[in-house]
Parts: structure tokens; C-alpha cells; sequence
């Protein structure tokens, strides 16, 4: 099949609280993509759905063809799935843990010793094989969960957040193991709250309050954004938000560490107005920058429209 996942109008409600309001998408097979937003958009519990340990309220999934809701024992034989808490044991080694994990998905021991120098390949953990797990830092103990995660080779992979609290080192030789499980038809979902990752996936999701915002290719989103996008210096950038969020001329503008990313429509026209208002206020401008909007400008993008249309 073409199609590695299938979601159908999938919800779930948490007593009076819709978690995720009839979420639907599709996933290639061997492709990386993308679950994303902040704290609270959904993401966990759409894994947790896509993995048979949740079950939804409505809707439904198909993993291989198989329904999460009439068949969640069945869909786990093909997936593998690593929560953000996965259950690695401290007070074993890495060996050990990996062991233990091809003993649960009972692994053929002709098998094993082979599938393990391919993890340690790409993980680097076999000069670390007799370390308890307790003693490795953040980024090694998610590289060793990801691989008793792929120890009995999956088809589908379900990541929440594997490089959450990581070092960027260690995020960055994640994703680089992701695009190789990707580049041998492994079908790779992974959630993030961190945009810039995000543009590494084929195709994302972006999630607000259980709500999809958008569904694309990260470049398709990025220039899909209406109008031109400004990064502006100014001497108060807080208070230089504050104005231009009140300028009618300036369609949104957000803080991106100590620079503002302005949204017009129409440069020549509305930047002068804005600049007009800073000055009045007292603000002094410095450099000025046409710049290509980033996912993250995206996201507040859309958040923005829909905060807008609600009220």
C-alpha cells in the first residue's frame, strides 16, 4: 500500500475536554512526518491513539490497514512506539536493555546480533554497551530507547518528542538516524514542539488545542504565507511589538528572541506607516530585513487567524 497511515475524522474526549476534534491525514509509506505545535495541542494523545493505547471517541485510524479502533492489539505487531517516558531500566546496561526489548518482541536469536552492530552503527553506543542506563546523559538514553524502539524492525514508527530536554548534539544525530530509518521505507511519525525541526519532516501537521491548522510540505506552508515578512531591530522590542500589534497597517508581528517579525501586505505602503507609529512612540529603528518566513512565522500565522475568526 502507498499509504502507511490513515487518519479518519480520529477524536478524543477527556470528559467535557475534546483533546483532538476529528483530526484527519494521511502518512506514505517511508516518510518522515511531522505532528506539531506547542504544549497542549494534541499531539501525545494522537500518538497514543495511533499506537492502540488510547482509544479514541470517535473516528478512527488505520496503521497497515488496520483500525485502531476495532483493533488496537492488532495494529501494535507492526509498530514500534516510544512515549516520552519510554521504559528504559536504570539499573540495567545498554545491552541489557536492548536484550530485554528483542526478548519482548521475541526477536530471533539468529537475528540479533546482527540487527544490534546496525544500531550501534548508527546510535554509537557499542563502546557504551556495558553502561547502566542510569549513568548515560539525555541525548545517549534516547538513543538507546530508540533502539530498543527498532530492534525487531517496525514498519511504522511513533516518536513523541524524542529530542525534548536533549542536547543539540545529540538532536541532531536523532534526526540524522530518523532520515535513515526514513531512507529504508521505515514510515516515521515524530511529534515536535520545536518548529525548526519540524521543516526537517517531508510533510507536518500542525496542531492547535486539538485543532489541525494546517496539513503540507514544510517549504509549501513557508511560501504559502500571504504578503512580506520584515525582521526588524528596534531599541524596545517590547514595546515595539505592542505598537505595531496596534497598527492597523501591520497584518501580525511577533517577538523571534530580541527581533520582531513583521507580516504586511504591501511594503512600500504599510511599512511607513508602521515606522511612522514607532517614532511617535519614541522607539528607535535599526536594521530592517526582507526575510523568508520560517514555520514558526507560519504557526503564528495561523494561530493568529484563528484567535481572529473565534472572536
Amino acid at each position: 500500500m502507498a499509504v502507511a497511515i490513515e487518519v479518519r475524522s480520529l477524536t478524543r474526549r477527556f470528559g467535557t475536554v475534546t483533546a483532538i476534534d476529528a483530526l484527519s491525514f494521511e502518512v506514505d509509506r517511508g516518510a518522515l512526518f511531522g505532528l506539531v505545535g506547542p504544549d497542549g495541542a494534541g499531539k501525545t494523545t494522537t500518538l497514543r491513539m495511533l499506537a492502540g493505547v488510547l482509544r479514541p471517541s470517535g473516528g478512527d485510524a488505520l496503521l497497515d490497514g488496520i483500525s485502531v479502533a476495532h483493533d488496537p492489539e492488532g495494529v501494535k505487531g507492526s509498530i514500534a512506539y516510544m512515549s516520552q517516558r519510554f521504559g528504559l531500566y536504570l539499573d540495567l546496561s545498554v545491552r541489557e536493555n536492548i536484550d530485554f526489548y528483542a526478548d519482548l518482541y521475541r526477536v530471533p536469536r539468529a537475528d540479533r546480533a546482527g540487527r544490534l552492530q546496525r544500531l550501534y552503527g548508527f546510535s554509537r553506543l557499542g563502546p557504551f554497551e556495558d553502561r547502566l542506563a542510569g549513568q548515560l546523559s539525555g541525548g545517549m538514553k534516547q538513543k538507546l530507547a530508540l533502539c530498543c524502539a527498532l530492534i525487531h524492525h517496525p514498519g511504522i514508527l511513533l516518536l513523541d518528542e524524542p529530542t525534548f530536554g536533549v542536547d543539540p548534539i545529540s538532536r541532531r544525530d536523532l534526526w540524522l538516524i530518523l532520515h535513515e530509518m526514513v531512507a529504508e521505507g521505515v514510515t516515521v511519525v515524530v511529534s515536535t514542539s520545536y518548529l525548526d525541526e519540524a521543516e526537517r519532516c517531508d510533510r507536518v501537521a500542525l496542531l492547535h488545542e486539538g485543532h489541525l491548522l494546517a496539513l503540507d510540505e514544510p517549504a509549501r506552508l513557508q511560501s504559502g504565507l500571504p504578503g512580506e515578512l520584515l525582521e526588524v531591530h528596534a531599541s524596545d522590542y517590547r514595546r515595539a511589538l505592542a505598537v505595531l500589534r496596534e497598527t492597523h497597517a501591520v497584518s501580525r508581528a511577533s517577538l523571534f528572541g530580541e527581533t520582531l517579525h513583521v507580516g504586511l501586505a504591501d511594503r512600500a505602503r504599510d511599512w511607513p506607516v508602521a515606522e511612522a507609529a514607532l517614532a511617535r512612540a519614541g522607539i528607535t529603528i535599526g536594521a530592517v530585513e526582507r526575510i523568508a518566513p520560517s514555520l514558526e512565522d507560519v504557526f503564528v500565522a495561523l494561530v493568529g487567524s484563528t484567535v481572529e475568526s473565534a472572536s
